[in-house]
């Protein structure tokens, strides 16, 4: 069953200093690689250019994280008792 992905660019009200807070949480749960394979370490070396990244198309409406994957989000729930 596919997905359905409304490609409607939808900008976000959000500040450098939001996007910035955002990964120190991350940081500070030493969050894993997402979707996209890209690890904490990986994203460290160009901190500031991704972090820029991510607020600009965020702002812009062009940012669409990728969907979590369901084989993932089964993990998560296991892991919680659910």
């Amino acid at each position: 069953m596919g997905m359905i992905h409304d490609t409607k660019e939808k900008s976000f009200d959000v500040g450098k200093r939001e996007v910035w807070e955002a990964y120190k949480r991350v940081k500070a749960n030493r969050g894993a690689a997402g979707v996209d394979e890209v690890s904490l370490e990986m994203f460290d070396a160009d901190l500031e250019r991704n972090l820029y990244r991510i607020w600009n198309r965020m702002a812009l409406g062009s940012y669409f994280p990728p969907p979590v994957s369901a084989w993932k989000s089964r993990k998560v729930m296991a892991k919680s008792g659910h």
